[in-house]
């Protein structure tokens, strides 16, 4: 089939498909991708669930009583002391923890609300990260965090943008020098977006946890996990730096790691859009319009017809557009649809 015959037979078939769906609603061939989409969501919820509870369950158990056995242990070596009070002392103890006054040794206080403690918190919370080992116990301060996250957050991801385009736009440079050097666009661009990646890689993941393992005492693989956890602003907040009282950490510490949150999240929120677009890019396709534009494999989604007119084009795996079909010898200002049926 030619062509030409094949773009009349997909703008035929699309207009068909527009006519026999209802207003209001999207076409057939959207549903069962979103179907598989959900039902891949939920395999994959429940893989996280069965292997976190096979791996951490047996622990959580030990751990519990192991507390219990040393509880009793101490209630029964000493026997002026009372249960109930013993678990109001350790309650107090938790209370103190969270609260960051911690009791050991000379050590009564952290310091994590002055100025560098406090600072560390901002960063936390416009990030969104949330370790959850600090928050506001005012009343006033917890009503100024809501403003506070409220207008920080889009400022934060206005930030971020900025440097990821920024990351980009380094990349394309580099590529382009490249490319005229070498003569040979396509290795350069491969050759630049390698070297972003290894080099992302080692700033922001490989390399801190040498820091954190020399400052906090932590194993690399610790660190490793802070670092991903941090970055992906998941904050479990079970590994936290400047949380050891019997370290003394430098001023210049937490604000290089303020730093290096700021832009290893720009970094690391273009990879997660390159996995996201991989992972969309299957799932965008249409069966109606692959099947019918065999015959026609250039990658252009849009091209102009002999009278400068629009032609829609069915894409290819991975290349899509939805921009509405418009003719000028038929117009259908009411049954405007793109290549894959969406209505619009």
């Amino acid at each position: 089939m030619a062509p030409g015959s094949s773009l009349l037979v997909c703008s035929t078939m699309c207009k068909q498909r527009a006519r026999a769906a209802p207003k209001g609603k999207a076409q057939g061939c959207a549903v069962p991708g979103i179907v598989l989409l959900l039902l891949t969501y939920l395999a994959y919820l429940a893989l996280g669930t069965g292997v976190f509870w096979m791996l951490e369950s047996p622990a959580a158990k030990d751990s519990s009583a192991k507390f219990q056995r040393d509880k009793w242990a101490l209630l029964r070596n000493f026997t002026c002391l009372d249960s109930s009070a013993l678990d109001s002392l350790i309650r107090g103890i938790v209370h103190a923890y969270q609260s960051g006054d911690i009791v050991l040794g000379n050590t009564t206080s952290m310091g994590r609300w002055e100025i560098m403690g406090s600072f560390f918190f901002s960063v936390s919370t416009i990030t969104t990260i949330g370790y959850g080992n600090l928050s506001p116990h005012t009343m006033a301060a917890r009503l100024f965090c809501i403003f506070f996250a409220l207008v920080g957050i889009p400022l934060n991801l206005v930030v971020l943008n900025h440097l990821g385009h920024l990351m980009v736009q380094g990349v394309h440079r580099c590529a382009r020098r490249l490319g005229g050097t070498w003569q040979d666009t396509a290795k350069a661009r491969w050759l630049a977006g390698s070297c972003a990646l290894l080099s992302g890689l080692l700033i922001f993941l490989l390399l801190p946890p040498l820091l954190f393992s020399y400052m906090e005492g932590w194993s690399y693989v610790e660190g490793f996990y802070f670092a991903f956890i941090t970055l992906s602003t998941v904050g479990f907040g079970d590994y936290v730096i400047g949380m050891d009282p019997s370290r003394r950490y430098p001023l210049w510490y937490k604000n290089t790691v303020s730093l290096w949150i700021l832009f290893g999240m720009a970094w690391l929120a273009l990879i997660i859009k390159l996995i996201l677009s991989l992972m969309e890019t299957p799932g965008r396709s249409c069966s109606c319009c692959h099947h019918s534009c065999k015959g026609d494999s250039k990658p252009q989604g849009w091209r102009q017809g002999p009278d400068e007119e629009a032609e829609p084009h069915c894409p290819q795996p991975g290349c899509y557009r939805e921009r509405p079909v418009e003719t000028a010898q038929h117009p259908e200002p009411s049954t405007q649809v793109s290549c894959c049926g969406k209505h619009s």
